[in-house]
């Protein structure tokens, strides 16, 4: 318990001297009281008590008999500072900073080109014209019963994918292009607005 209140008057003294540094706290400026400075930094009035009397020994600020804080010297504030490595702290974090924000913008930039994306793929998407599944039932003389599908090139004939076949009371979900197909077979199949007449006309060709 002892460590940490030492560790935090002096946190508390190095960041006053800082903000002398800085200049938002001005050379022969009055600190506030130790009650509203306890406020501040949330910490007991003992502990404001003491992160002053670490200033005072480094001249930077001068406490009087009515225990008004008057700032002395933003150089004593620098060497202070410089002499507890709190500048190299802090450049530290700023340097991290810098480099999150780096990463941010980065970020920022993938994300806007992924929305870009997405938006250009909708509006795609509603430009499409919503194709209904076909069902086709192969004739006993047609001529692509007992053929392949791939022997049969039937997306390079017809412009349409099967996308199922059921024969009888099975039902095969994206036949490949081994599968053969026969006589009463019924062929379900996706394409454009064409898809469906030429379809049909390709599979109701007559065998030789």
């Amino acid at each position: 318990m002892q460590d940490k209140e030492i560790s935090g008057y002096k946190s508390i003294a190095l960041d006053i001297a800082q903000r002398i540094v800085s200049g938002e706290m001005a050379v022969n400026s009055t600190i506030s009281g130790r009650s509203l400075l306890a406020g501040q930094y949330h910490v007991s009035p003992e502990t404001i008590r003491k992160a002053i009397g670490l200033l005072k020994e480094e001249s930077i600020v001068s406490v009087s008999q009515g225990k008004e804080v008057v700032i002395l010297s933003r150089h004593n504030a620098y060497e202070y500072i410089t002499k507890n490595n709190y500048l190299k702290s802090v450049y530290s974090l700023r340097q991290d900073l810098q480099l999150l924000l780096k990463e941010k913008q980065s970020i920022d930039q993938k994300l806007q080109t992924l929305l870009t994306e997405l938006i250009e793929a909708s509006d795609r998407l509603q430009n499409l014209k919503p194709y209904n599944p076909a069902e086709l039932k192969i004739a006993s003389h047609s001529h692509v019963v007992g053929q392949t599908i791939g022997n049969l090139q039937f997306w390079q004939n017809t412009g349409a994918t099967i996308v199922a076949l059921r024969r009888g009371t099975n039902v095969s979900i994206s036949p490949g292009p081994h599968v053969i197909l026969m006589e009463d077979d019924v062929i379900v199949v996706v394409g454009d607005e064409k898809m469906f007449e030429a379809t049909g006309d390709f599979i109701n060709l007559m065998r030789e």
